[in-house]
């Protein structure tokens, strides 16, 4: 069935407008703020544009969409023994961003996934190389050198990784537990450190008050008459006078005297 000749023209005119529509929405293209397109030319990379409104040839050239903000990347759990043979599970955050669109996109495939699995990677092998005390005590120390290498690194894709951050170090329960003993152990060493050093302290005065006192007799009295009041101040029916060695020491000596008379 032929169709009558005004559909025919209004077909024909319909499908070229259409194709070049088609074209020029291919061929115009808004990157925002953020965005720089990657445009390559009959396969060969021309220039990076953007942001705004950018022209592309269509059939000759091809764009690629590169996002410039900073990216979040969890670390997933990784399985790492440390150097003190200690099993763990550590995971990490990472923040990166793109550089060089050029090169993130030429030089690497899949920038994204090549930077999340030499993340993994290069925790594993960091966290490895120390002790579980040091894991746990020196993180900050860790974190510096996961990042310092994973920007060496994707340095040469364009890519900057500022921050890298441990999140958790997971042990199981048996080391836990060894860890607890431990840190009580350490409790009990302090405190019996500083028990002795206590006791150590008052000997060296004691002795200090000692030849202090041996040596004047006034001294020696009051100490006495301040024992005497003590004692009369407890609630107590039977008082106790100590009677001063220095007594005896008389004593003795007036008792040898009329002895040798």
């Amino acid at each position: 069935m032929q169709l009558p000749f005004d559909v025919q023209v209004l077909t024909g005119v319909a499908i070229p407008v259409l194709v070049v529509l088609a074209l020029l929405a291919y061929s115009f293209r808004i990157l925002r703020e953020y965005e720089r397109g990657v445009v390559f030319m009959l396969g060969r990379f021309w220039k990076v544009k953007g942001p705004g409104l950018v022209v592309v040839v269509p059939f000759i050239q091809q764009i690629v969409r590169v996002d410039l903000r900073t990216r979040v990347l969890d670390v997933p759990p990784q399985d790492v023994i440390s150097r003190d043979n200690v099993s763990v599970q550590v995971n990490a955050v990472l923040y990166y961003r793109v550089m060089d669109p050029e090169k993130a996109i030429i030089q690497v495939e899949h920038y994204n996934v090549a930077t999340s699995e030499l993340a993994q990677t290069t925790l594993r092998s960091v966290v490895g190389q120390h002790e579980l005390d040091e894991m746990l005590a020196e993180r900050a120390k860790i974190n510096a050198d996961v990042q310092r290498i994973l920007d060496e690194q994707t340095g040469a894709w364009g890519i900057k990784v500022s921050n890298v951050e441990l999140k958790h170090i997971d042990l199981n329960e048996t080391m836990v537990r060894a860890i607890a003993k431990q840190a009580e152990a350490e409790r009990l060493r302090r405190a019996k450190v500083i028990d002795a050093e206590g006791e150590q302290q008052a000997a060296e005065k004691l002795a200090a008050a000692g030849v202090i006192l041996s040596g004047q007799q006034e001294a020696m009295q009051l100490r006495y008459l301040g024992a005497l009041q003590n004692i009369a101040g407890e609630q107590s029916s039977t008082i106790v006078f100590p009677i001063p060695i220095d007594l005896f020491e008389k004593f003795r000596q007036a008792t040898a005297t009329k002895s040798g008379s």
